[in-house]
C-alpha cells in the first residue's frame, strides 16, 4: 500500500506567490526562461534554470549553473522569500484551465512526501523509461539544494472517503489563488494542518491506495529516490524515519486528470514521392480527404494527394483514428481491423499503431528517442501548430493522436510495460514554488 507523510513545507509570502510560481524547469527552454523572468527576480526559474543569471552561453549542466542554483536557493531563504512552515502538514492544490469559467473543471491534489523505497519496490509505478544523463541532473540539483524543489504529478485510484475530505476542505478559503499570466491558468493551494485529518488522510493512502502512479515527473521521481539511497548508504545510523527517505509529489485521484495529445512531426518522406507515401498507407489505413469539397455531404473525387483547398483542420475522434496533415490538406486515418491488438496494453496504443505502421514500416524511423527527422508537439499547441511547420517547410508531413486514457497508463503501468515515448502530455501542469521540500 502507498506511504505519505506530512513535512514542514518552505513557501512564498501571498504577497509574492505569483510571482515566484513558475512553470516546470522543463517546459520552457532558456531563452523563454530569461525572457519570462525579465523584471522579476522573485520567479523560481532563477533555481530550477539558474543558467539565466549567467552570461549567455551557459548550459544547464555546467558547473557554474549548479553553484548558481545553490547560491539563488540559499538566497530565497535568506530574503525571506520562502518561509519554512513551523509543523509538518499536507496541502492541497488545484489547478484549471478555464478558472474564469463557472462551470470550469478543477483538478484536486494532495500534496505530500512518498516514501522513496515504495520507489525501488515499485508500489510507485512508472509508465516511461528514464535516462541516466537526466537523472543525474535531477539528482545534482537535489543535492546541491538538499530539497525537492519542484514537484512529482502522481495520480492514484480514487477513493471517496479522500474526495470527501478534500471537499470539505477546499470549500474554505484558499490561502493562494491566483491566475498565471502565461497561459491564463488558475492555481489554488490550501494548508491542512489539523493532526487528526491529516492522520487519517496518511491512513486512508495506507489502507486504501495500493499504488501511486507517476504521470509526470519520472526523472524527478528518479533522481529523489536515489538521493535517497545515497544518503541512507552514507548514514551509519540510518533508521528510515530520515527527511531524506522521502521526496515531494503532488497526488491527483485519477478520474480528475486531463490527458491530451501528443503529436509527431516528420521532416521527409523517407525518399518516397507523396503518391507513393499514400499507396504505402492504404495497405493498413482507410483515408478520408478532409478537404472543403466534402463538406455538405460531397465527397472528394481527388486522387490521392488532394489538391483541393483546404481549411478545415481534423481532430481525431476516437481511438486508431489519426489526423494527418500533408501539402495544405487534412486526412483521417483509421487503422484497418487486425493491424492492432486491443487485448494488449502497449499494441493497443495509437503511439504504438502509428510508430509501427508509418514511423517505421513507411518512414524507416525506428528509434523515436534519437532519430533527428521526427519531432514531438504537446496537444496543448493546438492542430494550427502542426500545420505551421509543415507549411513553413520545416516539415513534410505531421500526425495528430488521439489521447491515451488514465486506464491505459494504470493498466501498463500495473503490468510492468513501458509506454512509448511521448505518449502522455499532462495538461495544465504543476507550478512550482508554492511549496518547497527540504531533506533535512
Amino acid at each position: 500500500m502507498s506511504i505519505i507523510k506530512p513535512f514542514k513545507g518552505w513557501r512564498p509570502g501571498v504577497d509574492i506567490v505569483q510571482k515566484l510560481a513558475s512553470r516546470p524547469y522543463d517546459v520552457l527552454n532558456t531563452e523563454e526562461a530569461r525572457k519570462e523572468c525579465e523584471g522579476n527576480p522573485y520567479s523560481l526559474l532563477h533555481v530550477t534554470k539558474a543558467e539565466i543569471d549567467l552570461p549567455e552561453g551557459h548550459k544547464d549542466s555546467d558547473l557554474e549553473t549548479y553553484l548558481k542554483v545553490v547560491e539563488n536557493f540559499n538566497s530565497f531563504k535568506d530574503f525571506g522569500w520562502i518561509k519554512q512552515d513551523q509543523e509538518e502538514k499536507l496541502y492541497i492544490y488545484a489547478q484549471s484551465m478555464n478558472p474564469t469559467d463557472a462551470n470550469a473543471h478543477w483538478q484536486y491534489g494532495i500534496v505530500a512526501c512518498a516514501y522513496s523505497e515504495d520507489y525501488v519496490n515499485k508500489v510507485i509505478k512508472k509508465h516511461e523509461l528514464t535516462r541516466k544523463d537526466k537523472e543525474e541532473d535531477r539528482m545534482k540539483h537535489v543535492r546541491l539544494t538538499n530539497a525537492n524543489v519542484e514537484p512529482v504529478f502522481f495520480a492514484y485510484p480514487a477513493v471517496a472517503e479522500i474526495d470527501a475530505i478534500v471537499s470539505k476542505i477546499t470549500a474554505e478559503k484558499p490561502i493562494y489563488d491566483f491566475i498565471a499570466k502565461e497561459d491564463g491558468f488558475g492555481h489554488r493551494f490550501w494548508i491542512i494542518d489539523d493532526k487528526a485529518t491529516i492522520a487519517r488522510l496518511v491512513e486512508l493512502f495506507d489502507k486504501k491506495v495500493p499504488a501511486m502512479y507517476i504521470a509526470d515527473g519520472h526523472h524527478r521521481s528518479a533522481a529523489a529516490a536515489l538521493v535517497g539511497q545515497e544518503k541512507k548508504e552514507k548514514n551509519p545510523a540510518h533508521t528510515g524515519k530520515e527527511e531524506y527517505n522521502y521526496f515531494m509529489t503532488v497526488i491527483f485521484p485519477d478520474n480528475q486528470l486531463n490527458v491530451i495529445d501528443y503529436n509527431r512531426v516528420v521532416k521527409d518522406l523517407n525518399g518516397l514521392s507523396t503518391k507513393d507515401f499514400f499507396k504505402a498507407l492504404e495497405e493498413n489505413f482507410v483515408i478520408e480527404c478532409k478537404c472543403n469539397c466534402t463538406k455538405d455531404g460531397g465527397k472528394c473525387n481527388c486522387e490521392y494527394p488532394c489538391h483541393c483547398e483546404c481549411d478545415t483542420e481534423y481532430k481525431p475522434n476516437k481511438l486508431h483514428n489519426f489526423s494527418m496533415y500533408i501539402e495544405g490538406v487534412w486526412y483521417s486515418l483509421t487503422a484497418k481491423p487486425g493491424t492492432y491488438d486491443d487485448n494488449d496494453p502497449i499494441g493497443v496504443l495509437d503511439v504504438t499503431i502509428l510508430s509501427n505502421l508509418v514511423l517505421d514500416k513507411i518512414l524507416g524511423i525506428k528509434d523515436l528517442r534519437t532519430d533527428k527527422r521526427i519531432d514531438f508537439v504537446g496537444g496543448i499547441r493546438g492542430l494550427g501548430e502542426l500545420k505551421r511547420r509543415v507549411d513553413s517547410g520545416e516539415m513534410k508531413v505531421a500526425f495528430a493522436l488521439y489521447p491515451v486514457s488514465m486506464k491505459q497508463i494504470i493498466d501498463i503501468a500495473d503490468t510492468g510495460n513501458i509506454m512509448p515515448p511521448k505518449t502522455t502530455w499532462f495538461e495544465p501542469k504543476l507550478r512550482s514554488g508554492l511549496v518547497i521540500h527540504t531533506l533535512d
